[in-house]
């Protein structure tokens, strides 16, 4: 397949692409409005033609016109500039065109998803991306299931809501049909690795007490918090997680944070240590959630080596269910995929450079990276958003789970809105923690999907120039000398070399020990270079910033804030650091004449807002 070109994808930073743009809404438009003309033509007309100079009319198209122009003006006044590449803050960045459109002509038609009668077309649009999910994450299509979200967060709360359901299955069998159990031993029972969960599932369904087993399950009686294990995350994990385990009822106080390396990953021995000192006090793991692209970082957990240490736990008969965040990360495995085959690394990075996108010099993706995304085929479910580096218009997220049998624990059916029926290609309601669900949110992931395949050649290209502009940021900042602000120096460091396209740094005065005056001079430059300090339309630079504190994080975050001279003991008095966090999405930043360019403008914005801050002349 011929690669895609990038310039063409978006709207454009100045509008570059306006024409076909107006061209295909106006085409878009018109072919609903036939759509409604042509419905049954002999009806007659409900809404008459006025007079022009009706008073009535007249007064309510003019209000309409005065409500729109007040949101325009709004909407332009103080909204984020994600279109251009001087915005480097959340996870936002410009919308594909075929998103757009696709959005704006399916809005028209008001598909809800929860039901398949109210929404045939987006309903299998829904269902096509959940296999395009699947293909994408290396999972069998025909075994697999995945359906979009309104987010991350709910898809989390879907991955883990599976796991904790699954988990009960083996002591609801106990209770139930005990003649299908090799053993009924409360401890074994609770380490059943997956695969033998969904068999006893499928067994059950034999049987014929799949219901039965479903009522002394956990969505059936509940479960006293904890009782099913522990939920072992990152220090870096998304706080959604926390909110899951609250709803899910089995409560934060089981929710257990493993400390991450100094490259803000989850350290998988501090991860071993954790399993065996509950191991031993004869407390299950539930589940182990590591992130593939970590909100505040960017850092992928080694996702292979946590699929090896659950093989090797299994060996001694200690199991839990592997859910992998990858809300922020997911659609990066893109990268790695050739001809629906999971690439070589040398290959990768051949292709890349080809295409110009990644240089070989950046030396991406480093191992580390392209095992963790090796390993998304074993896990047993996973999160992603199209609405991040999918480049769809909010909100999309998305679900997939890798057998599908899974599903069986958590299915409902209303009667009035999924009636059993050969004509039903699937009863997306009955699967989903959602309800009603805009169907244009499917027809926007499905169209970006298809004009921008999910391999190399395609996100590839469009994740691959994010990766590249992130690392010429981070090695700009790296080399950087102290920065001369009238008489005095500012030094500047970045946090970590990026996993992905985020680069998190901080600025602090030469000689400075005192880390609330850093973290003073680091806010006074997110005050400058956000929206706290008048409309952002005319910033230089915009932004956005975190803190790396010590509850989260450890000690970690003390050794970066040691690379800029805070010694350990205001670390420890401190605990917190402040940083600027720049989520390189805009794929222009690989361009070299656009690279330089907007380099000198960084630094000079940066300069000016020291000068201001430290009262430097």
């Amino acid at each position: 397949m011929e690669p895609v070109d990038v310039a063409d994808l978006f709207l454009g930073p100045k509008s570059e692409n306006r024409r076909y743009f107006k061209e295909t809404l106006e085409f878009l438009m018109d072919e609903h409005i036939h759509w409604r003309r042509d419905f049954h033509p002999e009806d007659p007309r409900i809404v008459r033609q006025y007079d022009e100079r009706n008073a009535v009319r007249r007064e309510t198209l003019d209000r309409t016109t005065e409500v729109l122009l007040d949101l325009s003006s709004r909407l332009k006044a103080s909204s984020m500039p994600w279109f251009s590449p001087r915005y480097l803050g959340h996870m936002n960045a410009d919308t594909l065109m075929a998103a757009n459109l696709a959005y704006m002509a399916t809005i028209l038609y008001n598909p809800n998803n929860v039901a398949y009668e109210s929404a045939p077309a987006t309903t299998e649009l829904e269902l096509e991306v959940g296999e395009q999910f699947a293909g994408l994450f290396g999972y069998d299509p025909e075994r697999a299931w995945g359906h979009i979200t309104a987010d991350g967060t709910v898809a989390n709360y879907e991955g883990l809501w599976i796991a904790r359901n699954l988990a009960s299955v083996p002591l609801a069998v106990r209770e139930v049909e005990p003649d299908l159990l090799d053993t009924d031993e409360e401890w074994e029972l609770l380490n059943l690795p997956t695969d033998r969960i969904l068999d006893l599932l499928s067994a059950a369904r034999d049987a014929g007490v799949l219901d039965a087993v479903r009522r002394h399950s956990a969505r059936g009686t509940g479960t006293e918090p904890g009782s099913l294990g522990k939920v072992l995350v990152p220090m870096s994990r998304h706080y959604s997680l926390a909110k899951a385990v609250d709803l899910l009822g089995i409560g934060q106080d089981h929710l257990i944070p493993v400390e991450v390396d100094e490259e803000y990953r989850m350290d998988v021995d501090r991860l071993a240590e954790t399993i065996d000192g509950l191991v031993a006090e004869e407390t299950p793991v539930l589940a182990v959630i590591p992130s593939a692209g970590s909100t505040e970082e960017g850092a992928v957990d080694p996702i292979h080596e946590i699929a090896d240490l659950r093989a090797d736990y299994e060996d001694r008969g200690v199991s839990f269910s592997l859910h992998v965040d990858a809300a922020y990360g997911g659609y990066a495995r893109a990268s790695f995929v050739e001809d629906r085959e999971f690439a070589e690394i040398d290959r990768v990075r051949e292709v890349l450079d080809e295409l110009d996108v990644v240089d070989r010099e950046t030396d991406w993706p480093p191992e580390h990276v392209y095992e963790a995304y090796r390993a998304f085929s074993r896990a047993d479910s996973i999160t992603v958003d199209p609405h991040k580096m999918g480049f769809v218009p909010y909100a999309a997220g998305g679900f997939v789970v890798r057998d599908e049998r899974a599903l069986d624990t958590i299915s409902y059916s209303a009667p009035y809105i999924l009636e059993e029926s050969a004509e039903m290609p699937d009863r997306l309601g009955s699967y989903i923690l959602e309800g009603s669900k805009p169907g244009a949110t499917a027809a926007a992931v499905w169209a970006a999907n298809r004009v921008v395949p999910l391999s190399l050649e395609g996100y590839g290209q469009l994740v691959g120039r994010g990766v590249e502009g992130a690392h010429r940021f981070f090695h700009s900042l790296e080399s950087t000398d102290e920065i001369a602000v009238g008489d005095r120096r500012v030094a500047v460091q970045p946090v970590t070399r990026p996993d992905l396209n985020i680069v998190d740094f901080a600025f602090n005065e030469v000689g400075n020990e005192r880390l609330d005056a850093m973290n003073d001079l680091n806010e006074g430059l997110y005050e400058r270079c956000s929206y706290r300090n008048g409309p952002v339309y005319t910033k230089d630079f915009v932004t956005s910033k975190t803190t790396l504190d010590a509850e989260a994080y450890g000690d970690v975050p003390g050794a970066f804030a040691a690379e800029l001279g805070i010694p350990e003991d205001a670390w420890n008095e401190v605990g917190s650091v402040t940083v600027l966090r720049s989520c390189v999405l805009t794929p222009y930043l690989a361009y070299d004449t656009t690279y330089g360019e907007y380099w000198e403008t960084f630094m000079g914005a940066m300069r000016e807002h020291l000068a201001d801050i430290l009262g430097a002349e």
